[in-house]
Protein backbone atom coordinates (compact mmCIF):
# COMPACT_ATOMS: atom_id res chain seq x y z
CA UNK A 1 0.00 0.00 0.00
CA UNK A 2 2.64 2.45 -0.88
CA UNK A 3 2.12 6.50 -0.15
CA UNK A 4 -1.24 5.60 1.65
CA UNK A 5 -1.60 3.53 5.18
CA UNK A 6 -3.30 0.46 5.97
CA UNK A 7 -6.30 2.27 7.95
CA UNK A 8 -6.61 4.57 5.43
CA UNK A 9 -6.54 2.50 2.58
CA UNK A 10 -9.26 0.48 3.84
CA UNK A 11 -11.37 3.65 4.20
CA UNK A 12 -10.96 4.64 1.18
CA UNK A 13 -11.99 1.18 -0.45
CA UNK A 14 -15.07 1.18 1.62
CA UNK A 15 -16.11 4.54 0.90
CA UNK A 16 -15.30 3.94 -2.77
CA UNK A 17 -17.40 1.18 -2.85
CA UNK A 18 -20.15 3.11 -1.00
CA UNK A 19 -20.09 5.77 -3.88
CA UNK A 20 -20.18 2.67 -7.01
CA UNK A 21 -23.34 1.23 -4.77
CA UNK A 22 -24.78 4.96 -4.30
CA UNK A 23 -24.39 5.21 -8.04
CA UNK A 24 -25.97 2.02 -9.33
CA UNK A 25 -28.71 1.83 -10.57
CA UNK A 26 -28.91 -1.96 -10.79
CA UNK A 27 -28.67 -2.81 -14.43
CA UNK A 28 -25.91 -0.01 -14.88
CA UNK A 29 -24.17 2.56 -13.06
CA UNK A 30 -24.35 6.19 -13.59
CA UNK A 31 -21.31 8.13 -14.20
CA UNK A 32 -22.23 10.67 -10.96
CA UNK A 33 -25.31 11.37 -9.39
CA UNK A 34 -26.44 14.73 -10.69
CA UNK A 35 -24.46 15.84 -13.27
CA UNK A 36 -23.78 12.81 -15.63
CA UNK A 37 -27.03 10.91 -14.71
CA UNK A 38 -27.14 8.11 -17.38
CA UNK A 39 -24.47 5.27 -18.75
CA UNK A 40 -21.41 6.59 -20.41
CA UNK A 41 -19.48 4.75 -22.84
CA UNK A 42 -16.07 4.80 -21.45
CA UNK A 43 -16.84 5.72 -17.78
CA UNK A 44 -18.78 2.52 -17.83
CA UNK A 45 -16.05 0.54 -18.74
CA UNK A 46 -13.31 1.72 -16.30
CA UNK A 47 -16.73 1.36 -13.72
CA UNK A 48 -16.84 -1.95 -14.44
CA UNK A 49 -12.95 -2.45 -13.93
CA UNK A 50 -13.65 -1.04 -9.97
CA UNK A 51 -16.76 -3.37 -9.99
CA UNK A 52 -15.02 -6.76 -10.84
CA UNK A 53 -12.75 -5.92 -7.32
CA UNK A 54 -16.59 -5.96 -5.59
CA UNK A 55 -18.31 -8.51 -7.67
CA UNK A 56 -17.59 -10.45 -10.84
CA UNK A 57 -21.51 -10.55 -12.00
CA UNK A 58 -22.07 -6.63 -11.18
CA UNK A 59 -19.36 -6.20 -13.44
CA UNK A 60 -20.63 -7.83 -16.31
CA UNK A 61 -23.90 -6.62 -15.94
CA UNK A 62 -22.44 -3.29 -16.04
CA UNK A 63 -21.02 -4.02 -19.74
CA UNK A 64 -23.24 -6.04 -20.93
CA UNK A 65 -26.21 -3.13 -19.84
CA UNK A 66 -23.69 -1.09 -22.56
CA UNK A 67 -23.67 -3.64 -25.56
CA UNK A 68 -27.77 -3.62 -25.33
CA UNK A 69 -26.64 0.02 -26.96
CA UNK A 70 -24.55 -1.20 -30.06
CA UNK A 71 -25.64 -0.18 -32.94
CA UNK A 72 -25.16 -2.77 -35.96
CA UNK A 73 -22.36 -0.56 -37.43
CA UNK A 74 -20.29 -1.75 -34.87
CA UNK A 75 -20.33 1.22 -33.02
CA UNK A 76 -20.63 2.01 -29.41
CA UNK A 77 -22.62 5.56 -28.07
CA UNK A 78 -20.69 7.26 -25.74
CA UNK A 79 -24.32 7.87 -23.87
CA UNK A 80 -26.92 5.31 -23.26
CA UNK A 81 -30.03 7.65 -22.18
CA UNK A 82 -32.59 6.47 -19.05
CA UNK A 83 -35.52 8.36 -17.90
CA UNK A 84 -33.27 10.59 -15.69
CA UNK A 85 -34.27 14.25 -15.92
CA UNK A 86 -32.02 17.13 -15.43
CA UNK A 87 -29.00 16.57 -18.28
CA UNK A 88 -28.50 18.55 -21.81
CA UNK A 89 -27.99 17.63 -24.74
CA UNK A 90 -31.12 14.81 -24.56
CA UNK A 91 -32.34 12.42 -26.53
CA UNK A 92 -34.07 15.43 -28.55
CA UNK A 93 -30.43 16.57 -29.57
CA UNK A 94 -29.64 13.49 -31.39
CA UNK A 95 -32.18 12.15 -32.48
CA UNK A 96 -31.35 8.64 -32.95
CA UNK A 97 -34.08 6.84 -33.28
CA UNK A 98 -34.35 4.25 -36.28
CA UNK A 99 -29.99 4.07 -36.39
CA UNK A 100 -30.30 3.21 -32.56
CA UNK A 101 -31.16 -0.43 -31.49
CA UNK A 102 -35.38 -0.49 -31.21
CA UNK A 103 -36.33 0.41 -27.86
CA UNK A 104 -32.87 2.26 -26.55
CA UNK A 105 -32.43 5.63 -26.50
CA UNK A 106 -28.63 6.68 -27.30
CA UNK A 107 -26.12 9.53 -28.47
CA UNK A 108 -24.68 8.93 -32.17
CA UNK A 109 -20.92 9.33 -31.18
CA UNK A 110 -18.64 6.70 -29.72
CA UNK A 111 -15.90 7.57 -26.76
CA UNK A 112 -12.11 6.44 -26.62
CA UNK A 113 -12.12 2.29 -27.04
CA UNK A 114 -10.87 1.08 -23.57
CA UNK A 115 -13.73 -1.63 -22.69
CA UNK A 116 -11.14 -4.73 -23.67
CA UNK A 117 -9.66 -3.16 -21.00
CA UNK A 118 -12.58 -3.88 -19.11
CA UNK A 119 -13.21 -7.33 -20.37
CA UNK A 120 -9.77 -8.59 -19.74
CA UNK A 121 -9.54 -7.23 -15.91
CA UNK A 122 -13.40 -8.56 -15.34
CA UNK A 123 -11.84 -12.21 -17.08
CA UNK A 124 -8.39 -11.89 -14.76
CA UNK A 125 -10.73 -11.00 -11.79
CA UNK A 126 -12.79 -14.18 -12.32
CA UNK A 127 -9.91 -16.31 -12.92
CA UNK A 128 -8.52 -15.30 -9.83
CA UNK A 129 -11.56 -16.16 -7.74
CA UNK A 130 -12.34 -19.35 -9.80
CA UNK A 131 -15.43 -21.36 -9.16
CA UNK A 132 -18.64 -19.58 -10.16
CA UNK A 133 -16.67 -15.83 -10.94
CA UNK A 134 -14.43 -17.92 -13.19
CA UNK A 135 -17.67 -19.51 -15.05
CA UNK A 136 -19.39 -16.62 -15.80
CA UNK A 137 -16.48 -14.02 -16.85
CA UNK A 138 -15.63 -16.71 -18.81
CA UNK A 139 -18.89 -17.13 -20.38
CA UNK A 140 -18.85 -13.51 -20.52
CA UNK A 141 -15.86 -13.41 -22.66
CA UNK A 142 -17.37 -16.15 -25.12
CA UNK A 143 -20.81 -14.62 -25.37
CA UNK A 144 -19.41 -11.03 -25.84
CA UNK A 145 -16.58 -11.61 -27.78
CA UNK A 146 -18.08 -10.68 -31.75
CA UNK A 147 -19.77 -7.51 -30.11
CA UNK A 148 -16.05 -6.37 -28.88
CA UNK A 149 -14.53 -7.10 -32.19
CA UNK A 150 -17.64 -5.11 -34.03
CA UNK A 151 -16.63 -2.52 -31.99
CA UNK A 152 -12.74 -2.29 -33.06
CA UNK A 153 -13.04 -3.21 -36.60
CA UNK A 154 -15.54 -0.26 -37.06
CA UNK A 155 -13.24 1.92 -35.01
CA UNK A 156 -10.52 0.07 -37.55
CA UNK A 157 -12.33 0.39 -40.84
CA UNK A 158 -14.94 3.19 -40.76
CA UNK A 159 -12.80 5.53 -38.65
CA UNK A 160 -9.40 4.50 -39.34
CA UNK A 161 -9.07 4.53 -43.46
CA UNK A 162 -8.09 8.49 -43.62
CA UNK A 163 -4.79 7.22 -44.42
CA UNK A 164 -2.96 8.52 -41.16
CA UNK A 165 -3.20 5.78 -39.24
CA UNK A 166 -5.28 7.91 -36.71
CA UNK A 167 -8.30 6.55 -35.92
CA UNK A 168 -10.55 9.99 -37.03
CA UNK A 169 -12.74 11.15 -34.70
CA UNK A 170 -15.88 13.85 -35.56
CA UNK A 171 -16.36 15.86 -32.42
CA UNK A 172 -14.49 16.49 -29.03
CA UNK A 173 -16.62 14.79 -27.36
CA UNK A 174 -15.56 11.62 -28.66
CA UNK A 175 -12.16 12.16 -27.46
CA UNK A 176 -13.28 12.34 -24.10
CA UNK A 177 -11.34 15.48 -23.53
CA UNK A 178 -14.36 17.80 -24.58
CA UNK A 179 -12.37 20.88 -24.31
CA UNK A 180 -9.31 20.17 -24.46
CA UNK A 181 -6.76 22.64 -26.11
CA UNK A 182 -5.89 19.71 -28.14
CA UNK A 183 -9.46 21.28 -30.12
CA UNK A 184 -8.97 24.84 -29.99
CA UNK A 185 -7.48 24.97 -33.66
CA UNK A 186 -10.12 22.91 -35.29
CA UNK A 187 -12.91 24.14 -33.46
CA UNK A 188 -11.84 27.79 -34.59
CA UNK A 189 -13.09 26.75 -38.33
CA UNK A 190 -16.30 25.64 -36.49
CA UNK A 191 -19.03 28.34 -37.82
CA UNK A 192 -22.21 27.19 -36.04
CA UNK A 193 -25.41 27.98 -38.17
CA UNK A 194 -28.88 28.27 -36.90
CA UNK A 195 -30.41 25.94 -34.31
CA UNK A 196 -32.85 25.44 -32.16
CA UNK A 197 -32.52 27.75 -29.07
CA UNK A 198 -31.36 25.71 -25.56
CA UNK A 199 -30.60 25.80 -22.21
CA UNK A 200 -27.71 24.23 -20.73
CA UNK A 201 -27.97 22.42 -17.68
CA UNK A 202 -24.41 21.19 -16.49
CA UNK A 203 -23.49 24.80 -14.78
CA UNK A 204 -26.43 24.13 -12.33
CA UNK A 205 -24.64 21.23 -10.76
CA UNK A 206 -20.60 23.02 -10.44
CA UNK A 207 -20.85 25.99 -8.29
CA UNK A 208 -18.10 27.50 -10.11
CA UNK A 209 -18.81 27.78 -13.93
CA UNK A 210 -15.50 28.58 -14.66
CA UNK A 211 -14.57 25.06 -14.23
CA UNK A 212 -16.98 24.02 -17.30
CA UNK A 213 -16.52 24.42 -21.12
CA UNK A 214 -17.67 27.92 -22.27
CA UNK A 215 -21.05 28.82 -23.96
CA UNK A 216 -19.08 29.41 -26.91
CA UNK A 217 -17.57 26.09 -26.50
CA UNK A 218 -21.11 24.63 -26.39
CA UNK A 219 -22.46 26.16 -29.37
CA UNK A 220 -19.60 24.51 -32.09
CA UNK A 221 -20.42 21.33 -30.25
CA UNK A 222 -24.20 21.35 -30.34
CA UNK A 223 -23.75 22.85 -34.33
CA UNK A 224 -21.50 19.63 -34.72
CA UNK A 225 -24.29 17.31 -33.49
CA UNK A 226 -26.76 19.16 -35.80
CA UNK A 227 -24.62 18.51 -38.18
CA UNK A 228 -24.99 14.32 -37.93
CA UNK A 229 -28.27 14.50 -37.56
CA UNK A 230 -29.38 15.83 -40.60
CA UNK A 231 -27.11 13.56 -42.70
CA UNK A 232 -28.98 11.22 -41.03
CA UNK A 233 -25.85 9.37 -38.87
CA UNK A 234 -24.22 8.16 -41.98
CA UNK A 235 -20.66 7.36 -41.65
CA UNK A 236 -20.03 8.05 -45.11
CA UNK A 237 -21.46 11.65 -45.23
CA UNK A 238 -20.12 12.70 -41.88
CA UNK A 239 -16.71 12.14 -42.49
CA UNK A 240 -17.33 14.11 -45.90
CA UNK A 241 -19.27 17.04 -44.70
CA UNK A 242 -18.74 17.73 -40.57
CA UNK A 243 -16.76 20.76 -39.37
CA UNK A 244 -14.44 18.76 -37.39
CA UNK A 245 -12.48 15.70 -38.66
CA UNK A 246 -9.20 15.01 -36.52
CA UNK A 247 -6.91 11.97 -36.10
CA UNK A 248 -6.97 11.01 -32.52
CA UNK A 249 -3.42 10.23 -31.14
CA UNK A 250 -5.08 9.36 -27.83
CA UNK A 251 -7.49 7.18 -28.77
CA UNK A 252 -5.40 5.73 -31.78
CA UNK A 253 -3.13 4.28 -28.93
CA UNK A 254 -5.97 3.39 -26.58
CA UNK A 255 -7.28 1.07 -29.53
CA UNK A 256 -3.58 -0.34 -30.51
CA UNK A 257 -3.68 -1.60 -26.28
CA UNK A 258 -6.78 -2.56 -26.51
CA UNK A 259 -6.55 -4.93 -29.58
CA UNK A 260 -3.72 -6.17 -28.17
CA UNK A 261 -6.12 -7.20 -25.02
CA UNK A 262 -8.57 -8.49 -27.45
CA UNK A 263 -6.45 -10.54 -29.56
CA UNK A 264 -4.95 -12.35 -26.19
CA UNK A 265 -8.50 -12.89 -25.37
CA UNK A 266 -9.11 -14.13 -29.01
CA UNK A 267 -6.37 -17.02 -28.30
CA UNK A 268 -8.00 -17.92 -24.88
CA UNK A 269 -10.80 -18.50 -27.10
CA UNK A 270 -9.05 -20.68 -29.87
CA UNK A 271 -9.65 -17.96 -32.44
CA UNK A 272 -6.33 -17.62 -33.92
CA UNK A 273 -7.50 -15.76 -37.24
CA UNK A 274 -8.86 -13.35 -35.84
CA UNK A 275 -6.38 -12.94 -33.25
CA UNK A 276 -4.10 -11.85 -35.89
CA UNK A 277 -6.55 -9.54 -37.42
CA UNK A 278 -6.62 -8.11 -33.81
CA UNK A 279 -2.74 -7.55 -33.71
CA UNK A 280 -3.07 -6.04 -37.41
CA UNK A 281 -4.80 -3.28 -35.82
CA UNK A 282 -2.57 -2.58 -32.90
CA UNK A 283 0.32 -2.76 -35.21
CA UNK A 284 -1.31 -0.14 -37.64
CA UNK A 285 -2.18 2.09 -34.55
CA UNK A 286 0.89 1.98 -32.89
CA UNK A 287 2.58 2.91 -36.46
CA UNK A 288 -0.05 5.92 -36.35
CA UNK A 289 0.60 7.05 -33.02
CA UNK A 290 4.81 6.60 -33.65
CA UNK A 291 4.45 8.51 -36.99
CA UNK A 292 2.67 11.56 -34.64
CA UNK A 293 5.54 11.94 -32.57
CA UNK A 294 7.02 15.61 -33.21
CA UNK A 295 10.67 15.78 -33.80
CA UNK A 296 10.97 18.63 -31.86
CA UNK A 297 8.91 18.54 -29.06
CA UNK A 298 8.92 14.40 -28.41
CA UNK A 299 5.99 14.37 -27.81
CA UNK A 300 2.93 12.69 -29.94
CA UNK A 301 0.39 15.24 -31.70
CA UNK A 302 -2.95 15.04 -33.12
CA UNK A 303 -3.66 15.74 -37.24
CA UNK A 304 -6.59 18.60 -38.10
CA UNK A 305 -7.30 16.18 -41.38
CA UNK A 306 -9.57 18.91 -42.53
CA UNK A 307 -6.27 20.80 -43.40
CA UNK A 308 -3.31 18.06 -42.89
CA UNK A 309 -1.52 20.06 -40.09
CA UNK A 310 -0.07 18.88 -36.99
CA UNK A 311 -1.72 19.88 -33.27
CA UNK A 312 0.78 20.99 -31.18
CA UNK A 313 -0.73 21.69 -28.08
CA UNK A 314 1.29 20.39 -25.23
CA UNK A 315 -1.43 18.23 -23.31
CA UNK A 316 -1.21 14.18 -21.83
CA UNK A 317 -2.22 13.14 -24.66
CA UNK A 318 1.44 13.93 -26.00
CA UNK A 319 2.40 11.03 -23.94
CA UNK A 320 0.15 8.23 -26.19
CA UNK A 321 2.75 6.10 -27.24
CA UNK A 322 3.33 4.95 -23.45
CA UNK A 323 -0.29 3.37 -23.77
CA UNK A 324 0.83 1.63 -26.58
CA UNK A 325 4.44 -0.09 -26.17
CA UNK A 326 6.55 2.15 -27.73
CA UNK A 327 10.32 0.56 -28.69
CA UNK A 328 12.53 1.16 -25.56
CA UNK A 329 14.54 4.16 -26.26
CA UNK A 330 11.31 6.08 -27.19
CA UNK A 331 9.70 4.85 -23.99
CA UNK A 332 12.66 6.12 -21.95
CA UNK A 333 12.70 9.51 -23.08
CA UNK A 334 8.58 10.04 -23.08
CA UNK A 335 8.86 8.93 -19.47
CA UNK A 336 12.16 11.05 -18.06
CA UNK A 337 9.35 13.77 -19.88
CA UNK A 338 6.27 12.50 -18.26
CA UNK A 339 8.29 13.06 -14.67
CA UNK A 340 10.09 15.70 -15.10
CA UNK A 341 10.02 19.20 -14.31
CA UNK A 342 8.30 20.41 -17.19
CA UNK A 343 4.78 17.27 -15.89
CA UNK A 344 4.43 15.44 -13.12
CA UNK A 345 7.49 16.78 -11.56
CA UNK A 346 6.60 21.10 -12.22
CA UNK A 347 7.30 22.63 -8.56
CA UNK A 348 3.92 23.86 -8.42
CA UNK A 349 2.30 20.07 -8.38
CA UNK A 350 0.56 19.36 -5.13
CA UNK A 351 1.15 15.61 -6.23
CA UNK A 352 3.25 14.39 -9.02
CA UNK A 353 0.75 13.44 -11.44
CA UNK A 354 0.75 14.62 -15.35
CA UNK A 355 -1.96 17.61 -15.60
CA UNK A 356 -3.77 17.84 -18.54
CA UNK A 357 -1.96 20.31 -20.12
CA UNK A 358 1.78 21.43 -19.29
CA UNK A 359 1.88 24.60 -16.44
CA UNK A 360 3.31 26.22 -18.88
CA UNK A 361 2.02 26.15 -21.58
CA UNK A 362 -0.23 29.16 -22.29
CA UNK A 363 -3.39 27.00 -22.72
CA UNK A 364 -2.76 26.20 -19.50
CA UNK A 365 -5.95 26.50 -16.59
CA UNK A 366 -5.78 25.15 -13.75
CA UNK A 367 -9.37 24.45 -12.87
CA UNK A 368 -10.97 24.16 -15.78
CA UNK A 369 -12.13 20.52 -17.10
CA UNK A 370 -9.75 19.15 -19.18
CA UNK A 371 -7.46 22.55 -19.91
CA UNK A 372 -5.46 21.76 -16.94
CA UNK A 373 -6.81 19.95 -14.29
CA UNK A 374 -5.65 15.93 -13.30
CA UNK A 375 -7.96 13.61 -14.08
CA UNK A 376 -7.59 10.35 -12.04
CA UNK A 377 -8.75 8.25 -15.01
CA UNK A 378 -5.79 9.41 -16.85
CA UNK A 379 -3.21 8.62 -14.17
CA UNK A 380 -5.16 4.85 -14.01
CA UNK A 381 -4.84 4.25 -17.76
CA UNK A 382 -1.07 5.31 -17.54
CA UNK A 383 -0.29 3.16 -14.52
CA UNK A 384 -2.37 0.32 -15.86
CA UNK A 385 -0.40 0.58 -19.49
CA UNK A 386 3.18 1.26 -17.29
CA UNK A 387 2.70 -2.09 -15.32
CA UNK A 388 1.73 -3.84 -18.29
CA UNK A 389 4.73 -2.96 -20.01
CA UNK A 390 6.75 -3.50 -17.19
CA UNK A 391 7.83 -0.15 -15.59
CA UNK A 392 7.49 -0.63 -12.52
CA UNK A 393 8.91 2.94 -11.04
CA UNK A 394 6.50 4.76 -13.16
CA UNK A 395 3.56 2.88 -12.09
CA UNK A 396 4.65 3.12 -8.33
CA UNK A 397 4.68 6.67 -8.91
CA UNK A 398 1.35 7.01 -10.49
CA UNK A 399 0.06 4.62 -7.80
CA UNK A 400 0.95 6.31 -4.50
CA UNK A 401 0.68 9.83 -5.79
CA UNK A 402 -2.93 9.55 -7.18
CA UNK A 403 -4.14 7.58 -4.00
CA UNK A 404 -2.63 10.33 -2.04
CA UNK A 405 -4.30 12.82 -3.85
CA UNK A 406 -7.76 10.64 -3.85
CA UNK A 407 -7.57 10.49 0.39
CA UNK A 408 -10.20 13.61 0.77
CA UNK A 409 -12.88 11.05 -0.28
CA UNK A 410 -14.57 13.18 -2.44
CA UNK A 411 -13.74 10.81 -5.24
CA UNK A 412 -14.41 14.06 -7.25
CA UNK A 413 -14.40 14.14 -11.23
CA UNK A 414 -11.25 15.88 -11.67
CA UNK A 415 -8.42 18.11 -9.12
CA UNK A 416 -6.72 21.13 -9.09
CA UNK A 417 -3.29 20.30 -9.94
CA UNK A 418 -1.51 22.59 -7.60
CA UNK A 419 -3.58 23.08 -4.10
CA UNK A 420 -4.99 19.29 -4.88
CA UNK A 421 -8.92 20.23 -4.81
CA UNK A 422 -11.73 18.23 -6.15
CA UNK A 423 -13.35 19.86 -8.50
CA UNK A 424 -16.35 19.00 -11.04
CA UNK A 425 -19.19 16.66 -9.72
CA UNK A 426 -18.26 14.65 -6.57
CA UNK A 427 -18.62 11.44 -5.84
CA UNK A 428 -17.60 10.46 -9.55
CA UNK A 429 -18.02 6.51 -10.59
CA UNK A 430 -15.15 5.71 -12.54
CA UNK A 431 -12.75 8.10 -9.97
CA UNK A 432 -14.10 5.61 -7.19
CA UNK A 433 -13.62 2.59 -9.55
CA UNK A 434 -10.15 3.39 -10.41
CA UNK A 435 -9.43 4.01 -6.64
CA UNK A 436 -10.57 0.30 -6.13
CA UNK A 437 -8.60 -1.33 -8.07
CA UNK A 438 -5.32 0.88 -6.84
CA UNK A 439 -6.14 -0.27 -3.54
CA UNK A 440 -6.52 -3.99 -4.71
CA UNK A 441 -3.04 -4.00 -6.32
Amino acid sequence: MTGVSAPRAVDLAGAAAAVLRGNDRGTHTVAAPSLYPHQWSWDAALVAVGLARLSVPRAITELTSLLRAQWSSGMIPHIVFTDAAGYFPGPDRWRTAGVAPAGVVTSGICQPPVHAIAVYAIVAEGRRRGGSDRRSAEEFLSGTFDAWLAWHRWLADVRGRNGDALVEIHHSWESGMDNSPRWDIPYAAVHPGAMQDYTRLDNRHVADAAQRPSDADYRRYLWLVEQMVRVGWDDEVIAEHVDFRVGDVLVTALLAHASELLAELAVDLGRGVVADELDGIARRCRTGVAQAVSPETGLARDRDLRTGAWLDTPTVAGFAPLLCQPDPDRRADLVARLRGPRWAGHPTLRFAIPPTTAPDAAAYRPRTYWRGPQWPIIGWLLWWTARRYGDDDLAAQLRSESLQQLADGTFAEYYEPESGQGLGSANQSWTAAVALDWLAS
